[in-house]
């Protein structure tokens, strides 16, 4: 009898795994598409107003707005400017370590990575206060410069990390290998070394790009009345032009990432990021 019973709980149980997982997943699903929805119907409405269910009318004016305002023009130009250079700069800056990291188990080599990534776990904005103080000093307030520097501090964790599990999976015994066959060190690494890294460090570059993108804090207490990008120029927004307008800068400023992370979807899909994260 107790044999009979046994298929009937474990299938009762299984459906109720799934109607769970259903109720979860249609939540996530509102929860993370609903914003977009809403941004989207309004970016495009003539107006919308509680308590009509939907808008009076569609057009493209609000598009048309924004690019007729000359300080948000200037913002989209300033994050396309910005954001490239500091991905750029924390390349220079952090492959070599993240090289060093991955191939050299030198003295204090865990710490550094731990110490890195602990740096980057708490808010940011007691840093970019001290970091204000320096600037007043060093007459970096309202500079590309200084605004370029506080970016690059973030994408440090991403540019180093990552690369550095990249640099790290690369089999050792194929540079041996082609080191025997006569290759240079630097035919090695450029062939083998840096084509194997490659996808985690492409990874690493669309994740600073976008962290870059998107700051706002450090961007906005160092640069700003000079200086603004577009996430800084969002506080405007909000506060001085209509709700339409600020939909429409919002889908703008969401479409570089989205088409970075579609980019390189692959990669991340198959553990480059995860791996990035991982101390060997």
């Amino acid at each position: 009898m107790a044999n009979e019973v046994q298929p009937l709980n474990l299938h009762t149980k299984s459906w109720s795994v799934k109607i769970i997982l259903a109720i979860f997943s249609i939540l996530m699903l509102i929860l993370v598409v609903g914003p977009l929805v809403w941004l989207a119907v309004h970016a495009f409405a003539t107006e919308w107003k509680f308590p009509s269910y939907k808008p009076t009318g569609l057009t493209l004016e609000w598009f048309r707005k924004v690019f007729e305002v000359q300080a948000l023009k200037e913002a989209m130009k300033s994050s396309f400017i910005i954001s490239p250079i500091v991905v750029l700069v924390s390349a220079v800056i952090c492959l070599p370590a993240a090289y060093a990291s991955a191939r050299y188990n030198y003295w204090g080599r865990r710490t550094f990575l731990i110490m890195m990534f602990s740096a980057n776990a708490f808010p940011k904005i007691g840093l970019f206060a001290t970091i204000a103080t320096l600037y007043y000093f060093l007459n970096l307030m309202g500079t590309i410069v200084g605004v370029i520097i506080v970016q690059v501090l973030g994408t440090i964790i991403y540019m180093t990390w990552i690369p550095a599990a990249a640099f790290a999976s690369v089999p050792k015994n194929l540079e041996e290998a082609a080191r025997d066959a006569g290759a240079s060190k630097f035919r090695v690494f450029r062939t083998i070394t840096l084509r194997m890294a490659m996808p985690g460090i492409l990874v690493a570059m669309v994740m600073s790009f976008i962290y870059a993108f998107d700051e706002a804090q450090g961007t906005f207490l160092v640069g700003a009345p000079n200086i603004y990008t577009m996430p800084t120029a969002m506080y405007a927004i909000v506060e001085t032009y209509p709700i339409q307008v600020t939909a429409v800068f919002s889908i703008l400023l969401t479409i570089p990432s989205v088409l970075l992370i579609g980019l390189a979807r692959k990669h991340i899909i198959g553990g480059q990021l995860a791996e990035g994260f991982q101390i060997k």
